[in-house]
């Protein structure tokens, strides 16, 4: 899992001080006000020009990820034909540490046998699955989404088809409150840790990592305290967008899987 938590109170901590200088240098709600004269542009002054060059990141962050899913066959390379509960299942399989009686999410096996038929699917962990082309190779990827119980996590997934196997593309488990699509961008919501705010962290595909990669963490203010809501746009098979529009939103296909937990520790 993402070692996000150090980089992101850090981030908090800068966002309200800039918050709190504009609201005293606002305070004036009045009309048109001349700026004086412009300031002569100076050029970024570059501290401790002599300092050595990191030999490590500041903090442990997975940026891609990407794996083979063994054990699983794509008929005709179609991706909507494979079962969303066996490609999980395949996954507790690859991952003991993780999901056996002493993992962190030991309690995801258990429920797991609830998304076969006969089975509770009000305990089934696993969300809706959700189809669109990410990668731009014109087919169709798969998105999941399962919670990790005992936590209040939620995993998140993204599959594609490579020389008749499925690959996963992007693994992430977070405290997360919605999921987005975007174009060919994967948006993540997650509440932070003062009232009001929230990340929203953008997973997009590298073509030469072969994944989707971690492309920025944001810390925004969305209203009273309360986790803002988006609408939840149907899913539907239809293509992805064309390549030339790829920041463009669709509702074609984005999810709401969202887990509503309270926030904790990531």
């Amino acid at each position: 899992m993402p070692a996000r938590r150090p980089a992101r109170t850090a981030l908090a901590m800068a966002a309200v001080a800039l918050l709190s200088a504009t609201a005293t240098a606002c305070g004036d709600t009045g009309g048109l006000r001349g700026a004086g004269t412009t300031p002569t542009a100076v050029s970024p002054a570059k501290l401790w020009p002599d300092l050595r060059p990191a030999s490590s990141p500041a903090f442990p962050y997975d940026v891609s990820t990407r794996e083979t899913v063994k054990g699983i066959t794509v008929p005709g390379d179609d991706i909507r034909k494979v079962d969303p509960v066996d490609v999980v299942e395949a996954e507790l399989k690859a991952h003991p540490d993780d999901y056996s009686s002493k993992g962190a999410y030991h309690a995801t096996e258990a429920r797991m046998r609830e998304c076969r038929p006969g089975g509770d699917r009000a305990r089934c962990p696993l969300l809706k699955p959700y189809y669109r082309d990410l990668t731009g190779d014109g087919r169709a990827d798969l998105t999941l989404g399962f919670r990790l119980y005992p936590t209040n996590q939620l995993a998140v997934r993204v599959y594609t088809v490579e020389r008749h196997r499925l690959v996963q593309v992007l693994a992430d488990n977070d405290a997360i409150i919605g999921v987005e699509l975007a174009g060919r961008a994967l948006i993540e919501r997650s509440p932070a840790d003062i009232s009001g705010y929230e990340y929203r962290t953008t997973w997009l595909w590298d073509p030469q990592q072969r994944a989707m990669v971690f492309s920025r963490d944001e810390y925004l203010h969305v209203g009273d305290g309360r986790p803002s809501r988006t609408p939840s746009p149907s899913a539907s098979p239809s293509a992805a967008p064309p390549a030339s529009s790829p920041a463009t939103p669709s509702a074609s296909a984005s999810p709401s899987a969202s887990a509503s937990p309270s926030p904790s520790a990531r």
